[in-house]
């Protein structure tokens, strides 16, 4: 094992401190700001422990995934499906090997394309875990020209604030069907703060869920800023039309990336995915299926 993710997560391979209840927080890198908050509580009854995002375990971390089970008090996952990339560590599963009287508390992976309508994930059954270069986000005006399309959308500010309230309704959607708390009517209210990407909320979000998370717990929720954004490692362009068709400040619009704090143009960016797609012609087809109703919205979807 690599010596520095054994440092980094050494309580989860080593044991966690004491012999008491812990928190166990499952997820994608969202769950880790979710323990951040969480850990700076007054409440340290059953801390919570710092583990690998679920996307990272391994048939080797099983061990010790279990033995801190068998102290969890408290199991707060994303929904993750049984048997996620071949291993047995879907929500169902781990709650399964939990003591009796522990408490399962299920919270939404949060996605909005509000303030990025462009941008998209996009997933390949040849290699889930596979992204393009520079930003691991696709972007649909690309993805058009890689298929052969102009890339040049076609649609006036409606469109926009159509794909902002489709995404927050969908979010709403998974969260009614597989949560136990949400967030999604907190989108529109925060504004820019909403999210620096279309995976990676800001913390007016992430700072709500641990108070939902709280409150539901019967805890105070007295989770607090930490003072740092906790996902703003990578934070993408802001458009002036987006920015105008949300009703948002049209000055805080910035065209580049920026990535652990270096600017990258979105030229770039975008350069350097179209030559990917020239030798991942698959994740093309992926892509233009998968969201291809947000394609037609945006006018996006002829060709030349």
């Amino acid at each position: 094992m690599d010596p520095a993710r054994r440092r980094h997560y050494r309580d989860f391979y080593d044991g966690a401190p004491g012999t008491g209840p812990v928190t166990v927080v499952l997820g994608n890198c969202q769950a880790e700001s979710l323990r951040v908050l969480l850990s700076g509580s007054a409440d340290r009854s059953a801390p919570a422990v710092r583990i690998p995002p679920v996307h990272e375990l391994t048939a080797g971390d099983l061990p010790p995934l279990h033995r801190l089970l068998a102290r969890t008090a408290v199991l707060l996952s994303q929904p993750v499906r049984d048997d996620y990339r071949d291993l047995p560590v879907g929500t169902r599963q781990l709650a399964a090997a939990l003591p009796r009287g522990a408490r399962v508390l299920r919270w939404p992976v949060v996605r909005h394309t509000g303030l990025h309508p462009y941008s998209a994930i996009v997933r390949h059954p040849s290699d889930r875990a596979a992204v393009p270069p520079v930003v691991a986000y696709h972007d649909l005006r690309t993805l058009a020209v890689a298929a052969g399309g102009t890339g040049m959308p076609d649609h006036g500010p409606g469109a926009l604030r159509e794909v902002a309230r489709l995404s927050v309704a969908e979010l709403a959607r998974r969260e009614s069907r597989d949560c136990d708390v949400g967030v999604s009517d907190v989108l529109d209210g925060v504004g820019l703060r909403a999210a620096h990407t279309l995976n990676h909320p800001g913390n007016a979000v992430l700072v709500m869920l641990a108070h939902r998370v709280q409150e539901a717990l019967g805890r105070d929720a007295d989770a607090a800023d930490p003072g740092r954004e906790l996902l703003g490692g990578v934070r993408a362009p802001l458009e002036p039309a987006v920015l105008d068709a949300l009703g948002l400040d049209a000055g805080a619009a910035r065209a580049d990336w920026t990535v652990d704090g270096t600017a990258v143009p979105d030229a770039t960016v975008r350069a350097t995915q179209l030559d990917w797609y020239a030798t991942h012609p698959q994740w093309v087809d992926a892509g233009c299926h998968r969201h291809a109703d947000r394609l037609a919205l945006l006018g996006l979807g002829g060709k030349p």
